[in-house]
């Protein structure tokens, strides 16, 4: 990455305007043109030095649902229990962790109904139980990574 990829990635974690050309108005914040920065963006993604951007919404106010789910699967059985997880596209991630509950996933849904619902489809064809952790309080963390 050069100076300006850098800066672009410190300072489009910080916020993203909320105007009718944002990209325009974040490119002469940061020196450069909307074009410039739209391109740089794409090969950031494009290289994998971002994997994702896009805007964070918190599911709940707007009515949707996020839950932590574990579930203990014989390492046997892993790979087919992944691969009936990962196909639900209510899966927002899903990692293996050394630990007796060795499956992790959030589920994102837009109801609280369809996240059960795809609870309990999971549970129903991998054969497994599925144990959902329903946040009890929110913390802000506000991390932040700098190029």
């Amino acid at each position: 990455m050069d100076a300006l990829d850098k800066a672009i990635v410190n300072h489009l974690q910080g916020g993203f305007p909320i105007v009718d050309r944002p990209y325009a108005e974040a490119a002469q914040a940061l020196g450069t043109t909307e074009g410039d920065l739209l391109d740089r963006l794409a090969s950031l993604l494009e290289r994998g030095i971002l994997s994702r951007f896009g805007p964070m919404y918190h599911a709940e106010r707007l009515g949707g649902s996020l839950i932590l789910t574990a579930m203990q699967v014989p390492d046997e059985d892993f790979e087919r229990v992944a691969a009936i997880v990962n196909a639900m596209p209510a899966i927002a991630h899903n990692y293996e962790r050394a630990h007796a509950l060795n499956m992790w996933f959030v589920v994102a849904t837009e109801t609280p109904d369809e996240a059960q619902a795809t609870l309990d489809a999971i549970a129903e064809e991998t054969g497994y139980p599925v144990y959902p952790m329903p946040k009890l309080k929110e913390f802000f963390v506000g991390l932040r990574l700098e190029a």
